[in-house]
This record gives C-alpha cells, sequence and structure tokens, in this order.
C-alpha cells in the first residue's frame, strides 16, 4: 500500500536530510583525522617529500638481497645462497625453544595471578589491585627493553631472551586470563564454597574447567606472537637467531639477510598455521561442552 504524496513528501524529506546529515558527519571526522595527521606529521618531523626521495634506496635495498656477491640471483644457486643453512637452523631452533620456554614459563605465571587478578573472584580488594597493576608494568615495558636489563644482568645468550619473553607474557596473558575468569558463571564456584572448601579448592573446581579452554587457546596464540618477538630480541644479543641477522644486516652480507628472513618467515607461518588449527579445535570442544 502505497502511501499520499502529501504524506509520502515530508518522509522522504525528512529521511533525505537523515542521510546528508550522516555525510557531513562522516566527512567531518574524515577531515579531523586527515588535520590531525597532518599535525602529528608535522610534529614528528615526518618529510613526505624524504620519503619520495629516499623510496629508491629501499627498493634498491630489496633487490640487493635477492642477488648473490656475484650479482647472480640468489635461486639460481641454492647452495651459495644457503651456505650457512646448518648453523642457521640450529639458531632458528634455539629461537624456537627460546619462544616455547618464554610461553611456558608466562603462562604458568599468568595461570596464577588470573586468579587473583579477577574482580569477581579475587580475595582481597587491595590484592587484586596490586596483581593487576604489576601485570600492567610486565606487558607496557616493551620486551627489548626487558631484554637488554637482562643482557646487561646474565650476559648474552637466550637465558636473557627467555627471560624477557617470560616477564612481558606474564603481564599479556595475565590480563587475558584475568578476563575469561571475570566471565564465568560464578554458580559452580559459589556451590564448592558452600561446603566449606577454602578459596583456592572453589577456584580449583568451580573456576578453572569454565577457563581452561580459553587459557591454552590464549597460550597458542602468545606462542606464535613470541616466536616472532624472539628472533626480534636477538638483535640486542638475547640469544637465536635475530643475533646473526644483525650482523649481516650491519656487514651488508644481503643474500644472509634473505636466506635467514625466508627461513624465518617459513617456520612462522608453520607454526601459525598449526596452532591456529589447535586453537580452533579447542573452541570447537569448549563450544560443545
Amino acid at each position: 500500500m502505497q502511501l499520499p504524496e502529501a504524506q509520502l513528501r515530508p518522509l522522504l524529506a525528512g529521511y533525505e536530510a537523515t542521510v546528508r546529515a550522516r555525510r557531513w558527519h562522516t566527512l567531518l571526522i574524515f577531515a579531523a583525522i586527515v588535520v590531525a595527521l597532518g599535525l602529528s606529521s608535522i610534529s614528528a618531523e615526518v618529510s613526505p617529500a624524504l620519503l619520495v626521495d629516499k623510496i629508491g634506496n629501499f627498493t634498491s635495498y630489496i633487490g640487493r638481497l635477492f642477488h648473490l656477491e656475484s650479482g647472480a640471483a640468489v635461486w639460481t644457486d641454492p647452495v651459495e645462497w644457503y651456505w650457512g643453512l646448518g648453523r642457521w637452523l640450529r639458531l632458528l631452533g634455539e629461537t624456537l625453544l627460546m619462544a616455547y620456554v618464554g610461553t611456558a614459563l608466562g603462562a604458568i605465571g599468568a595461570f596464577f595471578l588470573a586468579f587473583l587478578a579477577a574482580a569477581n573472584v579475587a580475595p582481597n580488594r587491595w590484592l587484586r589491585i596490586a596483581v593487576r597493576r604489576f601485570c600492567e608494568l610486565c606487558r607496557t615495558v616493551p620486551q627489548l627493553v626487558f631484554a637488554l636489563i637482562f643482557v646487561i644482568a646474565f650476559g648474552l645468550g637466550p637465558v636473557s631472551g627467555v627471560l624477557a619473553l617470560a616477564v612481558h607474557c606474564v603481564g599479556a596473558l595475565g590480563k587475558l586470563f584475568a578476563e575469561l575468569v571475570e566471565n564465568i558463571d560464578l554458580k559452580p564456584v559459589e556451590g564448592v564454597s558452600s561446603t566449606g572448601a577454602p578459596w583456592h579448592v572453589a577456584m580449583r573446581f568451580g573456576a578453572l574447567p569454565q577457563v581452561l579452554s580459553g587459557f591454552v587457546s590464549y597460550t597458542l596464540l602468545r606462542f606464535e606472537i613470541n616466536v616472532r618477538e624472539a628472533a626480534v630480541i636477538g638483535f640486542v644479543g638475547a640469544g637465536g637467531i635475530g643475533m646473526d641477522l644483525l650482523e649481516a644486516i650491519r656487514k651488508f652480507y644481503y643474500s644472509d639477510v634473505s636466506a635467514m628472513l625466508v627461513l624465518i618467515v617459513i617456520t612462522v607461518s608453520l607454526i601459525d598455521t598449526l596452532t591456529s588449527m589447535l586453537r580452533h579445535r579447542l573452541i570447537g570442544l569448549a563450544d560443545r561442552h
């Protein structure tokens, strides 16, 4: 049924006015973002002219990465390209172990802190605030800074890298785990507590079964991130393939840089795929239960 023209015209006019108002609102937001970016660029001394002028250096560097010292393309002589494959694989394995141990230690620490930091189950308000501030400190300080501190304290090597990854992981996973705990159903916890069980027993049998699959899923996700971070913190001497990669960059060993980067990219891609499959399976199991 169509409305009479006299009634339809005001409705269409009102609709068009609303659409115009939304368009102007969107344009104003876009203009504000552009102005903010411009002011930020000026403050940070970002020069578009310099970017355009020097972009050739970037593209030429990328080109040199895929050429051997003889000038031939790297794929024409894989043996020469991967002359250090044995050493690089060993260092890559060290990087993976750093990520694994750092993630495991961080997840263990976050596991215990999560129940103390969750607002709905924390035994003490001031303890909860203290634990949350501690987790904020751990995840706010960049991993490279932690790595530098531990390198100064413990010397060069993977120990410093593991500690840096673990500390940062405690902060990141502690927040995620605590948010999972805050979203649980409290009835099982109250049921266990009503029997006279202490707080830790109520957490073990009332809260943990509800969040365990989420804990594992977030830990796997963090492991993916830590594999990449473990390669980066090697730049400051914290072990792994990052140390050799930085040395190759500094000495302009272009083909060595590309060889190590390809190894890192392939490894990270495989780990991302495998851990994603595991996380999706865990999420599916949790949904079925």
